[in-house]
């Protein structure tokens, strides 16, 4: 093999020009030895900007300290299984590993897993492959017993400028924070229900409430405009994840629950919607083209299977949990069940493979392998 620390400086500074748009060429490319590492800048999209924000946790009394709130980039790795008909995926964002530290390989990004029964380790990215999904904003430093989440929108609507907007789901209720005065102030919804959900989408943010209501709230004006759901679920209650698919698409997924009868975890279905923006309105999907919905503890993702190999175990079409059972599998639409009286017209439990939750924290790890008969 050839050394690859030996090539000179001028055409390193060359390759670093190329990869600038492919952050992950360039995490490897740091891997590599102290040179590399010295003159590949490391990825500005692999940073976390923070801002510092008056700390909440006395609402609506005033609090004294602060707390900060962080952009987490988002990724999907999978990594080599211990079995040929296995496959392993770790959900969650990356930490940088401190350029002063020497390790014994230059790992320029890792992941920390912690299984249970385990000690938690590191995971070397080059083992990995690697596929984004995005972001999401966290409170660090002041994490309060009724905190369920937190959305942010920058505000440039005319270009320019660095004024923000913050939601916060807090005590069942939604709270605003504009940059421009630094105080939390209770946002008022028309809704009985407790908010369970909070996303933003297209410039805007998005609520979901315990009582089914969803509103798309203007980041500018702070009105909030109901969306018309699809048709009312007879004898059925729901519980409701919004799931944005990048700026294409915004998707409802509905897990219906029975009001009556006995309650199957394995036999409950899903009603999936996507957003038409323009009518204001949920439309319901028997499909979702290539896309993998993930959702579950560090929210709710979309990915494209495209970018998966075959027989990795996680497909196109179809939605997975990662919270609740530790044992689970994928949701697919159309699935036969051998039942009669089962409807074919909704999503439901795909057996084919068998979806092991190894951990949910710090990031969510899965096994996914072909399901036993």
């Amino acid at each position: 093999m050839p050394d690859w620390s030996l090539l000179p400086e001028e055409l390193l500074q060359l390759i670093s020009k190329h990869l600038q748009d492919y952050c992950f060429d360039v995490v490897h490319a740091r891997s590599v030895c102290t040179l590399w590492r010295s003159l590949f800048p490391f990825p500005s999209s692999l940073l976390r900007p923070s801002y510092s924000l008056p700390s909440f946790a006395k609402f609506p009394r005033k609090s004294k300290g602060f707390c900060t709130l962080k952009k987490v980039p988002l990724f999907l790795f999978r990594v080599r299984a211990p079995h040929a008909d296995a496959s392993e995926y770790f959900l969650g964002g990356i930490g940088r590993d401190d350029d002063h530290i020497e390790l014994p390989s230059p790992l320029q990004c890792s992941v920390k897993v912690k299984i249970p029964d385990s000690d938690p380790t590191l995971i070397n990215m080059l083992d990995c492959q690697v596929l984004a999904l995005g972001h999401q904003y966290r409170i660090i430093g002041c994490n309060p017993k009724y905190y369920k989440g937190v959305a942010f929108l920058p505000l440039n609507k005319f270009g320019g400028g660095e004024e923000f907007v913050v939601l916060l789901n807090y005590t069942k209720n939604l709270l605003v924070l504009r940059s421009t005065e630094m105080r939390w102030m209770l946002l008022e919804i028309p809704s009985y229900g407790s908010c369970s959900d909070l996303i933003t989408f297209r410039g805007r943010f998005y609520a979901a409430f315990s009582n089914h209501d969803i509103f798309a709230i203007d980041p500018y004006s702070l009105e909030a405009t109901p969306l018309m759901p699809s048709e009312a679920l007879l004898d059925c209650g729901s519980v409701n994840d919004l799931v944005p698919s990048g700026n294409d698409e915004l998707f409802l997924v509905e897990k219906i629950i029975p009001r009556t009868g006995v309650i199957y975890l394995y036999r409950l279905t899903l009603r999936v919607s996507r957003l038409n923006e323009e009518a204001g309105k949920w439309v319901e999907v028997s499909e979702i083209g290539d896309r993998l919905l993930v959702i579950g503890n560090l929210g709710n993702v979309c990915c494209s299977a495209k970018e998966l190999p075959d027989g990795c175990g996680l497909t196109g079409n179809s939605i997975v949990f990662t919270h609740g059972r530790k044992v689970t599998y994928s949701y697919k639409y159309g699935v036969h069940t051998g039942r009669e009286e089962d409807d074919l017209n909704c999503w439901r439990y795909s057996r084919d493979k068998c979806v092991t939750i190894l951990s949910t924290s710090p990031v969510v790890a899965l096994r996914v392998e072909t399901a036993k008969p």
